[in-house]
Formats: structure tokens, C-alpha cells, sequence
């Protein structure tokens, strides 16, 4: 079923404004209220509605032909920067970790042996590794995803209040093709995605993960061999796609005599967000970009069967329909994430060598392997591919009684990005000698949105409202786009 709490609580179904059960002129059920209730099992969501709301909402934004987009790979739960982008291996076992360092494209830097795709092509990439992460906890996952320090609900119960960056570019740019979803995200749980609260659940993410067909995990990472089933795209029961074009037919007619009567052109605007919604939802850009099938075979092996590599070609899919933003949250378990690995005797997390070291090779061939196919399909210049978790991990190893394990540590992270027209090829910051702290060129959430924002060209001065209607600029804390980038 269709989880209603990813959409804040929202219980309505997808024609809710047909007022399907809802009496009109002489009280008895009419073919036309037949004809909506037959339609109100269509999707979960109220799409109808959500597409008016965006339109309103946009209302004086001026739409773009530009590519450019954004597609975040979430590391849910924190991974470990020293185990990863920033190693030392001159220091004790206890202190740098398990594993080795091996060169890279760019002279002088190392990263961790267990990613050598990206090592070799980090002439590609950025890595920044003195990112502030102060402020930033994990479920829900806020501040960097919004780039706002007081997006923490643990601590300020309106920190799910400020906007996802995906939101703020949904609302303020939009997409690159009006037939899809400018901020769409695939979720293991609502927790993990940040959403669009001040600006309103028309903001919110199009959740994918029901709108494709992908495989099952379990919350240890185990693939059950089941695949999920595209519910959103379901028809109910005895109502096929010519069925539905006869009967909005029917309905256009009845709505003719409301039409005529209406000066202010309500009903011819419900007219398109109606015909907009069912497009989307039985045959439109959306639908095609999530069919894995129509991808050629080659490509379709390049990224391989497991489910993460499976949404980042889904992603990339995405982007080249029109989506502006695209979340992969990179997570088998519902809770605080599998990249939060505080020990192997804390299952389902593990340590570092049981628990983090699995996910490496996965990952390494995700992003390289996303990050050359956009390349080679000319999408990389326009597509900024981000990589990155809340915070970093302890500096120390055997964190809450374990042996290999690594704690929560929102003092400094590192993260990784690439595309996007931008210069790379290089290592932004750095970190004193165990990593515990920053040591040179802070990077903060803001710096981090401030640069999504100019890439993605929504002005830096830009306001929206909070819940007292007073204008909060999208970026805080004095954030600049990052100029090393640039």
C-alpha cells in the first residue's frame, strides 16, 4: 500500500476534487458520479489537486529550457569519512581504521583501497573533506539536505519546517519538462528524505519507489528475490486506459453546461490538471522514464541488478525526462540507515570492516559507473551528481562497546561531487591528523545549498514564507556557492 505518512498524513485518494460521492443538482448517483468514484482508486496521492497547487504555486516563475538538474546519492546514517575520502594512514590501527590507501587520478591524494573505480577517474570528481556538519543528526535527516542549521526536529520541533533544497528548486525553477515532478525521491523511509514544509505539500517529493518495478530488500541488505510491483500505475480492477479516455469524454460533456457558466476559467484550468494527471499516470514521461525494460540491455548490465544501481540508472532516466532533483536514499534499514556503523556486535549496522566494508565496492560502482554514463550520453556538464551522509564517524574505533565500530561524529565530514560544469579534478579542505576536526577551508550546509542553487540558477536572495508569513531567505548563515567549484 501506498504509505500516506510520506505525504504528511495525507489520506486522500487521487481524484478527490471530482467529488465523486458528493450529490450535484437532484440527489441520485448519476453516470458522472459513477464515473468519479470509479476514478478515485487511480493512485495514492491527490495528483489533481498537487499539479494546481504547483501551478499556483509557480506563479510568476519563468520557466526554463535548461538540462541542468541535481541527483543526490544519500549515504543514510553517516558514513565514515576516514575509512573512505579522508585516511590516515600514518596514525594508529585504533584511529585510521582497518583499511589501506591506494592512489588516485589526482597526484598526491589517496582514497580508501575498497573504491578504486573512483580513484581511478577522481580527475572527475571533487572531494571535499572539511565540511561542517555541526547541528546535523539522522532521524529525520534535515540540515543537509536543507542546508539550514535549525532543521533538526530532535532538537527544534519546527526543524521539519524548512524546506528540502529538492523543494526550494522545485518551487522557485521547476522542472525541465512541465509532464514531470520537479523533485522526485526514492525513500526506504520518510524519515530519511527531507520534504517541503513551509512551502506546502505540493513541494513535497514524488515518492518513486511505487512507480517502478524494483527489487525487494531485506533490512540486513539481503535481496528476498521478490520485485516490487508499480502500484501508482495500476489500474483498478475492470477500468482500462480506453475506458478512462471514454469516460473523461463523458465527463468533458457533462462539465460543458459549468463551463459556459464560468467567467473566470476554474473549471477549464480543473479540465487540464485533470487530463495532466491521468496523462502522467497512464502513459506519460514519468511512466517511461521508470521502465527499466526500455533501457537497452547493455546499459541495463553496466549498472547491474542490485537495487541501488537499479535506482541511480532509474535517476539518470529521470533527469533526461525533465526532473530537476532526484534522491536515492541509499539505505536497507528503516531506521537510522546502513551507512551508520557503530559496531559488528550492533546488527544491523556492523562495524567498519563487517559493516561498511561490503558497501564500498557496491558504491564505487554505482557512482562511477552513473557518473560515466552520464558522461558518455552528454548529460554530465548539466547533471551535479552529490554523494554524500549527515556527518562523519569517531575518530576512534570500539565506539559503545564494540570493536570496530565508529560513533556519530557532527564535527566534520567529507562527501564527494561531480559534474555539473563545474572544475574538478581536486581535494577541497582538510582535517587535523586523526580527522577529528576541521583544519583548513570549512564548507557549511549553507556553502553546500548556496552552491546547488547557483548551479541550478535559483537566485541566492530568494525569500519564501514561513508559518507567520515572514520571508526566510533560502539561503542562511551568510552561505556562498563553494568558489573552488566555480
Amino acid at each position: 500500500m501506498w504509505n500516506n505518512s510520506a505525504w504528511g498524513g495525507h489520506a486522500g485518494h487521487a481524484f478527490t476534487s471530482f467529488g465523486a460521492t458528493q450529490p450535484e443538482g437532484l440527489c441520485f448517483r448519476s453516470r458522472r458520479n459513477l464515473f468519479k468514484a470509479s476514478m478515485a482508486g487511480l493512485a495514492g496521492l491527490s495528483l489533481p489537486q498537487l499539479l494546481r497547487q504547483r501551478a499556483l504555486s509557480a506563479e510568476g516563475v519563468k520557466a526554463t529550457s535548461s538540462r541542468r538538474s541535481v541527483i543526490l546519492l544519500w549515504m543514510t546514517g553517516g558514513p565514515s569519512h576516514i575509512d573512505m575520502w579522508d585516511m590516515k594512514p600514518d596514525r594508529p590501527l585504533e584511529n585510521r581504521g582497518p583499511f589501506s590507501p591506494i592512489s588516485t587520478a589526482i597526484p598526491g591524494e589517496f582514497i580508501c583501497e575498497h573504491l578504486p573505480r573512483q580513484a581511478a577517474m577522481l580527475d572527475k570528481f571533487t572531494i571535499i573533506r572539511s565540511v561542517d556538519c555541526r547541528q546535523s543528526s539522522h532521524e529525520p535527516n534535515q540540515v543537509m539536505q536543507t542546508g539550514h542549521l535549525e532543521a533538526a526536529p530532535r532538537v527544534n520541533p519546527k526543524g521539519d519546517r524548512c524546506p528540502a533544497i529538492g523543494s526550494i528548486v522545485g518551487k522557485f525553477r521547476g522542472a525541465n519538462h512541465p509532464d514531470v515532478p520537479p523533485y522526485i525521491a526514492f525513500q526506504r523511509s520518510p524519515s530519511h528524505i527531507a520534504y517541503a514544509g513551509h512551502l506546502g505539500q505540493q513541494h513535497n517529493p514524488f515518492i518513486a519507489n511505487q512507480a517502478a518495478k524494483l527489487p525487494i530488500y531485506d533490512l540486513v541488505g539481503k535481496d528476498t528475490g521478490k520485485v516490487s510491483s508499480p502500484q501508482m500505475f495500476r489500474m483498478p480492477r475492470n477500468l482500462d486506459f480506453e475506458r478512462i479516455d471514454q469516460r473523461l469524454g463523458l465527463l468533458r460533456e457533462l462539465d460543458q453546461m459549468r463551463r459556459e457558466l464560468d467567467s473566470t476559467g476554474t473549471m477549464a484550468a480543473m479540465d487540464a490538471y485533470q487530463q495532466q494527471a491521468v496523462d502522467m499516470l497512464t502513459g506519460g514521461r514519468v511512466q517511461t522514464a521508470l521502465d527499466m525494460m526500455s533501457e537497452p540491455e547493455s546499459i541495463r548490465q553496466q549498472y547491474g541488478s542490485h537495487l541501488w544501481c537499479q535506482q541511480a540508472l532509474l535517476a539518470r532516466r529521470l533527469v533526461e525526462a525533465g526532473t530537476a532533483f532526484v534522491t536515492i536514499d541509499l539505505s536497507y534499514h528503516t531506521a537510522s540507515g546502513t551507512w551508520d556503523n557503530h559496531g559488528d556486535n550492533i546488527p544491523p549496522y556492523g562495524g567498519i570492516s563487517k559493516g561498511l566494508r561490503p558497501l564500498l565496492p557496491l558504491f564505487d560502482h554505482l557512482i562511477t559507473t552513473l557518473v560515466n554514463d552520464l558522461d558518455q550520453r552528454g548529460l554530465l556538464d548539466d547533471v551535479l551528481v552529490i554523494a554524500m551522509g549527515e556527518f562523519g564517524r569517531t575518530p576512534q574505533l570500539g565506539t559503545q562497546g564494540s570493536t570496530d565500530g565508529r560513533n556519530h561524529w557532527p564535527h566534520v565530514m567529507s562527501m564527494c561531487l561531480a559534474g555539473g560544469g563545474m572544475r574538478h579534478g581536486q581535494v577541497i579542505g582538510s582535517t587535523e591528523a586523526d580527522g577529528g576536526a576541521i583544519k583548513s577551508r570549512p564548507v557549511t550546509p549553507a556553502d553546500l545549498a548556496a552552491t546547488i542553487y547557483h548551479h541550478m540558477q535559483v537566485p541566492l536572495h530568494t525569500t519564501y514564507a514561513d508559518d507567520r508569513g515572514r520571508p526566510t531567505f533560502i539561503v542562511q548563515q551568510n552561505g556562498k556557492p563553494i568558489s573552488e567549484l566555480l
